[in-house]
């Protein structure tokens, strides 16, 4: 096998290989990386079990994209052999790490919340792990934890598996027919569930189960279940409890032992309900180790609220986008009252469904009050209730319940804004009254479909915005006065102009909607930001300039206006005012990752390079947060891995960008972001090869790079220079 070229992999050296798999490192001869290639042994190669088991590993994993779970690029076929392109790993598994020896705790504990975070993510696409154990665990050189081995993995019906592998609803079934014949047990015995064991039916908790056996050997070096024979170990895993790990290391601190003793109950319904709440519980025990040398957080503004999503009563997933959208609307006109803190979207979106009170959340956000609620809708009908809490004493400030027609939903948000600045002692003007008090439409079924347009919008996917424009073009056709919804369609054709498809129809399109956006409402701050954003991208700075800062002074809380304006200016050479503008986005939504690590950016091409440094590891931090509620996000991967370069962590920087790689490979914008990280990299190929995919876009990616200092290491090579100068 070494030597040869499989599909278009060349096979470069054998790595290891078990009882369901030999791995071999390899060459992309496309993309011009090294990845990991999995074949069946050859004694399996025609057991169809076994194949169905390697087939089922990629299908599982390749719907996965998290920094904690190995990245699967591809699965193929070699001589009637199959094999899975993956990411390559260099470093050990746990098994190796642990070898029969208690781990330091804070490492422990540092694994653990990886660990945790990776099934999180697992969990929330409906997949169920099923064989955790520290053989399936790896442990880069750089510290970072990457589960392994789907192949026992399960699909539950909250999954869609992707359609590029050719998996229906009924394959699927038929997949687990054969693969869990009634009764069976899989996975390891020696971390098995007891419910795993007795071959009962699954669900997420019977990875938490395995889990807390894992964090057990970590924490003692030993198993919790040890015994001779599988018969031994089902005794102990069905009826006895493990012996306390503070018995087996001194170490061990009653908060952590807790958090195992929690995870390996035997009763399903008593352990941890989801991996998430053990990453919390983890998180809070390495906390004061990380946080003692940082100064304390500063105390809540007296006048500070968060608006946390409202609980869906309905219960429906179609109701989703619109709890979603009413809550981000309140966010949206609570932040017009001056005077007044309000969190951005991005600051509130990862409490979401959490299970926490509200004076929990706003303790851990620093507010000093906290806005909840919940909304039922039945027909025409709409119940929603609302209560404002302080986050200190926990007590409810102020509280209604509105009972209306789904035509009230706008009076509904104008009263329980007016209620909160009143409760908070804060005067409106009578302006502020009056654009509180403005209707954006008249039809309650266009803002309907509006917030279903806002839903997809905020994907960040070519498909996202083409269905995002046709719900926005929907709201039009039935209130063709909706200034909102035509903005939401100048934004849409400004994106897939920027992103995917660089059309003078495109353009065109993005002008006349923001052009109707603002004849309809000539005080509508988005309205101003998308007719400056189309004009941006046809070279008309000015007219751009005299948009971005209309819509500042409308309103000067709105992230887009100063995003936007920024980039404008980077084009225009103007990297003084870029700075200054990126800088000022990131006050105004601090959650967002864009905007440091483009600031880091211009702050290093004019030479600033400490604050740089700075900018670039505060962008480092916010998409790594990101990826924790959306691991499958190839933009904050694209530019997480463009910070990590900056700051020295390079290994890391190639691990998310060849992920965002793996998410999608022929996205023109994952290309050139990609292609960036390479150049600063040194992998001056890999950077062209991704640079050339991305040109075929067209001008606007060309425009983009005569200024981008990040591909400067690229500019003297002739490869580069013809790109540039091809049409």
């Amino acid at each position: 096998m070494i030597g040869k070229t499989v599909s278009h992999y060349r096979v470069l050296e054998r790595l290891g290989g078990g009882g369901m798999g030999v791995v071999y490192r390899a060459q992309d001869t496309r993309l011009g990386r090294e990845v990991a290639l999995k074949f069946l042994p050859d004694e399996l190669a025609r057991d169809r079990q076994a194949i169905e088991r390697i087939q089922r590993e990629a299908r599982a994993a390749s719907s996965l994209n998290h920094p904690n779970l190995c990245t699967i690029y591809d699965i193929d076929e070699y001589d009637g052999r199959p094999f899975i392109a993956m990411e390559l790993l260099e470093g050990e598994t746990l098994k190796h790490r642990i070898s029969g020896r208690a781990l330091p705790l804070d490492e422990v504990v540092g694994c653990g919340v990886q660990l945790a975070e990776g099934l999180a993510a697992a969990h929330a696409k409906g997949i169920i792990h099923r064989d955790i154990k520290p053989a399936n665990i790896f442990l880069t050189r750089s510290g970072q934890l990457k589960i392994l081995d789907f192949g026992l993995a399960k699909v539950t019906s909250r999954l869609g598996l992707p359609e590029a592998v050719g998996v229906t609803a009924m394959a699927t079934a038929g997949l687990e027919e054969h693969l869990t014949s009634p009764g069976a047990s899989l996975g390891t015995v020696a971390y098995m569930s007891p419910e795993q064991a007795r071959g009962e039916p699954l669900d997420t908790r019977t990875d938490i189960f395995s889990f807390g056996a894992v964090l057990y050997e970590m924490a003692t070096g030993q198993l919790p279940f040890p015994g001779s024979s599988a018969a031994v170990i089902f005794e102990g895993i069905l009826s006895r409890a493990p012996v306390p790990p503070a018995r087996l290391n001194s170490a061990m601190t009653p908060e952590l032992e807790r958090v195992i003793a929690r995870a390996m109950e035997k009763e399903p319904v008593a352990r941890y309900a989801s991996a998430s709440a053990i990453a919390e519980d983890l998180k809070r025990l390495r906390r004061p180790a990380e946080t003692a040398a940082t100064p304390a957080a500063a105390p809540a503004s007296e006048k500070s609220v968060a608006v946390l999503y409202f609980e869906n009563r309905g219960g429906g997933p179609d109701d989703e986008y619109f709890r979603d959208g009413i809550t981000e609307d309140l966010i949206t006109e609570l932040m017009k009252i001056p005077g007044l803190q309000v969190l951005s979207r991005s600051a509130v979106l990862s409490y979401r469904d959490k299970p926490l009170t509200p004076a929990e959340i706003g303790q851990q956000l620093h507010t000093a009050y906290v806005l909840e609620g919940s909304i039922r809708r039945a027909g025409n009908r709409l119940r929603l209730n609302a209560q404002l809490v302080e986050t200190r004493t926990g007590h409810g400030l102020w509280g209604e319940r509105y009972d209306r027609q789904m035509e009230d939903v706008f009076a509904i948000q104008d009263e329980i804004v007016r209620s909160i600045a009143k409760a908070l002692r804060v005067m409106l003007s009578d302006q502020e009254k009056r654009a509180l008090a403005r209707v954006p439409t008249a039809n309650v079924k266009a803002y309907d479909y509006y917030l279903r347009g806002r839903q997809f919008f905020h994907q960040f996917r070519r498909r996202g915005y083409d269905y995002a424009r046709q719900m926005f073009q929907r709201a039009i056709e039935i209130d063709p006065g909706y200034a909102r919804a035509h903005a939401g369609v100048a934004y849409c054709h400004c994106y897939l102009y920027m992103y995917w498809e660089a059309t003078d129809a495109n353009l065109r399109e993005a002008e006349v909607a923001s052009r109707r956006s603002l004849e309809l409402d000539p005080q509508l701050a988005e309205g101003h930001v998308a007719r400056g954003l189309a004009v941006s991208l046809s070279k008309q700075f000015d007219e751009a300039r005299i948009e971005f800062e209309t819509a500042i002074r409308l309103d000067p809380k709105l992230f887009e206006a100063y995003y936007f304006y920024a980039r404008a200016c980077f084009q225009e050479g103007k990297n003084e005012d870029a700075a200054r503008l990126f800088e000022k986005a990131s006050e105004v939504n601090p959650d967002d990752y864009q905007s440091p690590s483009l600031l880091g950016m211009v702050l290093g091409a004019l030479g600033r390079t400490a604050e740089a440094e700075q900018a670039y590891r505060r962008g480092a931090a916010t998409a790594e947060k990101h990826l924790e509620l959306h691991p499958d996000d190839a933009r904050s991967l694209y530019l997480g891995a463009g910070c990590l370069a900056c700051i020295g962590e390079h290994r890391r920087a190639i691990e998310w960008a060849q992920a965002a790689l793996g998410i999608d490979p022929e996205d023109c914008g994952v290309c050139y972001n990609v292609a960036c990280v390479f150049s600063n990299e040194g992998r001056i190929d890999e950077a062209i090869d991704c640079l050339e995919k991305a040109m075929w876009h067209g001008h606007w990616y060309r425009r983009w790079a005569e200024k981008d200092p990040d591909l400067n290491n690229l500019r003297s090579h002739p490869r580069f220079q013809a790109l540039m100068k091809s049409s």
